[in-house]
């Protein structure tokens, strides 16, 4: 059990990034796993970008001279996951840090848009832990990351649009284990709007949690924004069985960045680390919530 200064040990981080991810221009599997090892993380998943879907640019949007190499007319185009490159700095970050427990792993975005290209990358690369997730929205004959929406949309509409979209996601794609950033629009919430109240999506929300306990996955306790305690809440309500924890990290700094507040919340909520495998997904316990 944690005590009142944060829980004995960190749980696992299970949603990190490195350098092999193309957005991730600070990332460094090595010395994030030194810094993992200096803080005790028992185990840190590298769940690195696979993007398929190409984004639109908006008019004079300023983006990092690293990536101008892939934007043609307006439109960026993520590049292709560097597969044996990632899988050679595994083995050898492996071979480095011994203690740690280093999972592979990939974050696949909108992967029931490309459902032929993301069987290929789990048949190839067999990562120990599968993300989905949605990071796009249509766009006029193209799309844009889902932050841009909030230029013509409402934000309300906005997170609507992502949750619909993530509820497709769970009920056309099957072979991810967990949901990440179910919260993903929140992160950029318009500073001149009026503050996202969950209680508002709520509807919405369970609708995705519901598809999500029914097809058997897990949800992710993202700490990049702190997911609001209720929707941990509605996700044991609606049948949830277990959580992991993401810190979303670009950089070793970052590394479960919040993850004693958010123990803390999941062990209020009515989840805890499983006895047989401390490094894994939080499960339920059997008290109600």
């Amino acid at each position: 059990m944690a005590s009142d200064t944060g829980p004995a040990v960190l749980p696992p981080d299970s949603h990190v990034h490195s350098q092999w991810s193309w957005d991730a221009l600070a990332g460094s599997m090595e010395g994030t796993c030194q810094r993992a090892v200096e803080i005790g993380l028992p185990a840190v998943a590298f769940t690195e970008h696979a993007d398929f879907t190409p984004w639109s640019l908006g008019p004079g949007e300023k983006i990092p001279g690293e990536w101008r190499q892939l934007v043609s007319d307006g439109v960026l185009t993520p590049p292709a996951l560097d597969l044996d490159g990632y899988q050679d700095c595994l083995r050898r970050c492996r071979e480095r840090f011994p203690g740690l427990r280093i999972l592979s792993g990939v974050e696949l975005s909108e992967p029931h848009w490309h459902c032929g290209r993301a069987a290929a990358l789990l048949r190839d690369g067999g990562f120990d832990r599968v993300l989905a997730a949605v990071h796009s929205a249509p766009a006029g004959t193209g799309f844009t990351v889902v932050s841009d929406q909030f230029r013509g949309q409402a934000p309300a509409q906005v997170l609507r649009g992502y949750l619909a979209e993530t509820a497709a996601l769970i009920s056309q794609f099957d072979a991810f284990e967990v949901l990440a950033h179910i919260d993903y629009p929140v992160r950029r919430w318009p500073q001149d709007a009026r503050p996202c109240d969950p209680c508002e999506f709520q509807d919405e929300y369970r609708h995705v949690l519901r598809t999500l306990a029914g097809a058997g996955k897990v949800l992710e306790v993202n700490t990049k924004v702190p997911l609001h305690p209720l929707i941990l809440t509605w996700w044991r309500q609606e049948g949830g069985q277990a959580i992991t924890f993401a810190s979303d990290a670009h950089d070793p700094a970052a590394l479960a960045a919040g993850f004693a507040d958010a123990a803390h919340m999941a062990e209020a909520a009515g989840f805890a680390a499983g006895p047989r495998d401390p490094c894994g997904p939080w499960g339920r316990n059997s008290f109600p919530a």
